[in-house]
């Protein structure tokens, strides 16, 4: 409050001066000089900023170049391939497709071939025509009534609250022209994600929003009446997120409207949080049940859950549980370690959960060594934006994919890192109306669709240039990799895959024992291995 009426006074002040004395060149000087004599002032009586203090007027340099420096990085300092988490590059790709532009690259490629990393797919001397058209799954396994035949590319779990109102309604839109789904996110199910008649997946998370009663506890007759609307595809169960595995959620109050409190059944004016783990269950046996419960209420549609890997036994857990109830998911979605959210703590996004593809490669082999992979599909998530990124996605273990980022760049969305701050300037991340009327709905909603189509005739377009006719034709020894200046290999070579059912009995292969001894379908703790 002084602050502001420090610059009120100074602006009254200027408009004086202004008005009275305008073709002075003393009074014009005065003009300058008294509002910085004043800050300078303030700075030297201020007791909460040291550098100010210290040193007046200057030392306000340092927070305004402290607060434009991810900017100035963005455009001044990072180079095509430098920018993180998305490089230019990567961005470029996006925005081109997104609007229907030249997205060829000439000159050759910018990355180094020849570093340890690299990774590419060999082409075949005998290249085949695909059909984008036909790069879709079909979602349902034998206790399913209402299969759902699914894009190979959706949009990955975005609630409302986190995401504007412009910013789901466009990417809606783009879903139901495409052809493809979105996932609401665990903050609910919304009359903006029904509005335009895209298809959706409904994610049920720890808070139940949107399927709670007033204590937070889950509701079934509320989740019902929901589950039945048209639009709903499937249902997805969040265990945990790659961004911040083990941690809950948060909706900041800034962004807590009173739209969103009547949607959430939460209070006004508070931070929303999610619990880190759900009471509906509480062990894999439960957490099955869980899933029979939801397909049964939602009369037959595919029911999955998504979690990021952790402790391997908790996955195998399930898997026992699997075999031993009957009970199945339709599809389990593998978040990367790497996954983005609007908000987490930085030691989670840097350093707890599996990353993408060494928790893909896990979970197919997990499913494989039980004998259940052929009857539940696997949907990827994390990083992935480009024809390339899905297709090496399949080829070690996954059947679909999820992105979030991708698809929030595609709408606007430039980098800035404000989507913690409720001041999102391209009106993607924010509930400010002032940022969020720059988003044009129709503008965006089809540069969601065309990012969508152009990066599926791109996995088309790579998976023909291999000799396959569909990315169901991929294997891991497809996708290959420079781990030596000298040596490369692919990565059936790299990573053990499993044969069909060698989990279910003994002896154990040597690396899955331990934790196959130590998992029971009756808790989620270790178990002492005989």
């Amino acid at each position: 409050m002084k602050r502001q009426f420090l610059f009120s006074s100074v602006v009254i002040i200027m408009m004086i001066v202004i008005t009275q004395f305008i073709w002075s060149p003393i009074i014009w000087s005065l003009v300058l000089v008294i509002p910085l004599f004043l800050i300078g002032l303030y700075d030297m009586i201020q007791t909460k900023h040291a550098i100010r203090r210290n040193f007046p007027l200057i030392g306000n340099f340092r927070y305004l170049l402290e607060g434009i420096g991810p900017e100035i990085n963005q455009y001044f300092i990072e180079s095509n391939s430098s920018g993180v988490p998305f490089s230019r590059e990567t961005r470029s790709l996006v925005y081109q497709r997104a609007k229907n532009q030249l997205d060829t690259l000439p000159f050759g490629t910018r990355h180094s071939v020849s570093e340890v990393g690299y990774e590419w797919v060999n082409h075949s001397l005998n290249p085949v025509k695909v059909d984008p058209k036909e790069m879709r799954v079909l979602i349902g396994g034998i206790d399913c009534k209402q299969p759902y035949n699914a894009s190979i590319l959706n949009i990955s779990a975005m609630s409302y609250g986190a995401l504007s109102k412009n910013a789901v309604l466009a990417l809606n839109t783009g879903a139901f022209s495409g052809g493809f789904a979105q996932n609401t996110g665990e903050g609910g199910l919304t009359n903006h994600h029904l509005k335009k008649g895209g298809d959706l997946i409904w994610q049920i998370g720890t808070g139940y929003f949107g399927a709670r009663t007033l204590e937070g506890d889950f509701d079934p007759d509320l989740f019902r009446k929901k589950a039945a609307h048209t639009n709903v595809k499937m249902i997805e169960i969040k265990l945990s997120q790659g961004a911040k595995p083990g941690h809950g959620g948060i909706l900041p109050a800034a962004k807590v409207t009173k739209e969103i409190a009547e949607i959430r059944n939460v209070p006004l004016g508070e931070d929303v949080n999610s619990p880190p783990a759900h009471s509906a269950f509480s062990t894999p046996k439960e957490l099955l049940a869980f899933v029979k419960q939801l397909r049964d209420l939602s009369e037959g549609k595919p029911i999955g859950f998504k979690l990021c890997v952790g402790k391997r036994r908790e996955f195998l857990a399930i898997c026992k549980a699997m075999v031993e109830t009957g009970i199945l998911p339709d599809y389990i979605a593998i978040d990367g370690g790497e996954g983005g959210t609007g908000s987490a703590p930085l030691e989670f996004s840097n350093s707890i959960g599996a990353p993408l593809t060494e928790a893909l490669i896990f979970a197919h082999n997990a499913l494989t060594g039980f004998d259940l992979r052929s009857k539940i599909r696997i949907i990827s998530s994390g990083k992935i934006i480009s024809g390339f990124d899905i297709v090496k996605n399949i080829a070690i273990g996954s059947d679909l994919c999820y992105s979030a980022r991708g698809m929030m760049l595609a709408i606007g969305c430039i980098q800035s890192l404000k989507c913690n701050t409720n001041t999102c300037p391209t009106g993607v991340a924010t509930q400010d109306p002032n940022y969020m009327q720059a988003l044009n709905v129709k503008d965006k909603a089809k540069r969601t669709s065309t990012f969508h189509d152009s990066t599926v005739k791109s996995v088309a377009e790579i998976v023909g240039a291999m000799g396959l006719k569909n990315t169901r034709d991929l294997r891991p020894w497809h996708r290959v990799r420079r781990t030596d200046f000298t040596e490369i290999q692919n990565y059936s070579e790299l990573f053990e895959y499993l044969e069909p059912g060698v989990l279910l009995k003994e002896p154990y292969p040597q690396k899955w024992e331990r934790a196959v001894k130590s998992a029971s379908s009756a808790s989620f703790h270790t178990i002492k291995p005989e």
